[in-house]
């Protein structure tokens, strides 16, 4: 039986990983977003879940688990490999433009918007949205420190003005 898994993959060298995988044999899916707005001309980009690669298994997942550059495959708690819904992989896909996932933006918030801070450290500071990150993380300017400071912070932790 064929199913997706998750692979944790050695800091700095995914991309050796993600060779030495499909050098053996596996499909791997490990999406991007944007770091930088789209209209610059090189935008950079980052992994969606930096550290971490989707496998695709048909028959032994052992030689995944053991390609260099593998930690290890992220299991349920037993000696297997946890199963990734399909649902999931195609979730993801389908957000993809030009080979990056879109995340979703907090309902009601452009790019420009003004925000506050309502927990933590910066609590009662005011923000301009810049964008949604990885791991419903928000990207927000702040003045701070003499000028303008890029922070990310978690989606609970800021709302719209």
């Amino acid at each position: 039986m064929s199913f997706w898994a998750c692979a944790q993959l050695e800091t700095r060298r995914e991309r050796t990983a993600l060779h030495f995988l499909s050098l053996n044999g596996f499909k791997t899916y490990c999406p991007r977003i944007r770091t930088e707005p789209p209209s610059r001309a090189r935008g950079s980009s980052t992994w969606l879940f930096p550290g971490y690669a989707f496998v695709w298994i048909e028959l032994q997942w052992h030689a995944a688990r053991w390609s260099p550059g593998v930690i290890r495959l992220v299991s349920g708690g037993s000696a297997e490999p946890a199963k990734v819904p399909v649902s999931v992989i195609d979730d993801l896909k389908s957000r993809e433009r030009d080979g990056f996932v879109v995340l979703p933006k907090p309902p009601g918030l452009t790019r420009g918007d003004r925000m506050q801070v309502i927990h933590g450290p910066l609590k009662g500071s005011i923000a301009i949205y810049q964008g949604m990150r990885g791991r419903q993380r928000v990207e927000v300017l702040l003045t701070f420190l003499g000028g303008q400071q890029r922070i990310v912070l978690h989606r609970e932790d800021v709302r719209g003005m």
